[in-house]
C-alpha cells in the first residue's frame, strides 16, 4: 500500500506528501528507526575538536548530549543535525549513510531540527507560522487546517493564534517552533538548547511538550548547558569531556559517577527526575 509498483513510471499525484505521512506513521507502529553518529572526527587546523565520537538515539527515547564549554558537544551535535560536516566519521538513518546530505534532504527523511536562535517568521502570525509548514506536507485545505486546529490545541496556543513571531515570550516562541516542526511529521527532533532564553514556568512546559513528543515515537536528542533541566527528562544520555565521550549512561548512572562529578556536574549536584 505504502510503495510504488515496480515499473510503475505514472506522476505520483499531488496527494504524494499525505501518503508519505500516512506511511511514515503506519511503519512507526512496526520499527524503531535509529538515528546513528558512528566515529565522527572533526579538526579546525590542528586542533582536533571531536575525537572518534559515536552516539545514538531511537525512536521513542529521549537523549542528552551533554558536556562542559569546549567538550566538543556543540560541535557533534552540528554534525548529526548537517551544519557542519565531519572529517571522518559516518552518519546513518538506519543503514542509509546521510553524511553529505543536507539540511533539507535529512528533514525530508524525518530528522527535525530546533536551533537555539529564535527561528519564527518574526513578521509572520502563529498560525501562519504553522501553515508555512502545512502547506508543503498537507496539500488538502481541509487536512491542513485540522491539522493546524490539532497542533494549536496540543500546544495552548490558540490565545496567540494571530500574535506575530516577533511579540512572543520565549515559552510561546518555543511552543510555537516546536508545533511548527511537527507540522512537518518527523520522527526525530534534534533540540538545541530547548531551555535557554525561556523562564522557569515555560523550562517546565517545555519538557512536558518533550515527553509528550516521546510518547508520539518520536526520538529527541538535547543538547542544553542545562544540565539539570536536560537529565530530569531524558533516558540516557553522553557526557563529552576534551572532545571524547567520557561516560554514557542513565540519568542515574551518570549523577552517580565520580568523574562526572568531579569534571562537569559538581560535587553536590542532585538529580531531580521529572515524572509526566
Amino acid at each position: 500500500m505504502c510503495q510504488q509498483q515496480a515499473g510503475d513510471q505514472r506522476p505520483w499525484p499531488s496527494s504524494i506528501n499525505r501518503l508519505t505521512q500516512e506511511c511514515r506513521s503506519e511503519n512507526r507502529q512496526f520499527t524503531k528507526m535509529i538515528l546513528k553518529a558512528e566515529h565522527l572526527i572533526k579538526k579546525y587546523k590542528q586542533r582536533t575538536v571531536v575525537n572518534n565520537v559515536s552516539f545514538h538515539v531511537e525512536q521513542g527515547e529521549i537523549v542528552g548530549l551533554l558536556g562542559p564549554n569546549g567538550a566538543g558537544k556543540t560541535t557533534s551535535f552540528y554534525m548529526i543535525v548537517g551544519l557542519i560536516k565531519p572529517n571522518e566519521g559516518k552518519v546513518f538513518l538506519d543503514d542509509q549513510e546521510i553524511t553529505q546530505d543536507a539540511m533539507y534532504q535529512r528533514a525530508q527523511r524525518g530528522i527535525g531540527y530546533l536551533a537555539q536562535e529564535a527561528s519564527v517568521f518574526r513578521k509572520l502570525s502563529v498560525e501562519n507560522n504553522i501553515l508555512a509548514v502545512l502547506e508543503i506536507h498537507y496539500p488538502n485545505k481541509e487536512e491542513r487546517l485540522a491539522k493546524l486546529e490539532e497542533l494549536l490545541t496540543e500546544f495552548s496556543l490558540h490565545r496567540v493564534r494571530k500574535n506575530r513571531g516577533d511579540l512572543l515570550s520565549g515559552g510561546e516562541r518555543r511552543r510555537t517552533e516546536i508545533a511548527r516542526a511537527l507540522a512537518a511529521n518527523p520522527s526525530f527532533i534534534l533540540l538545541d538548547e530547548p531551555f535557554a532564553g525561556v523562564d522557569p514556568i515555560a523550562v517546565e512546559e517545555i519538557q512536558t511538550i518533550v515527553a509528550k513528543l516521546k510518547t508520539r515515537n518520536i526520538g529527541i536528542l538535547i543538547t542544553d548547558h542545562n544540565v539539570q533541566e536536560t537529565l530530569s527528562i531524558t533516558d540516557r544520555a553522553y557526557l563529552l569531556t576534551e572532545g571524547k565521550i567520557m561516560l554514557t549512561g542513565t540519568p542515574e548512572e551518570i549523577a552517580d559517577n565520580e568523574l562526572a562529578r568531579k569534571f562537569y556536574l559538581g560535587r553536590h549536584f542532585e538529580l531531580r527526575r521529572k515524572k509526566f
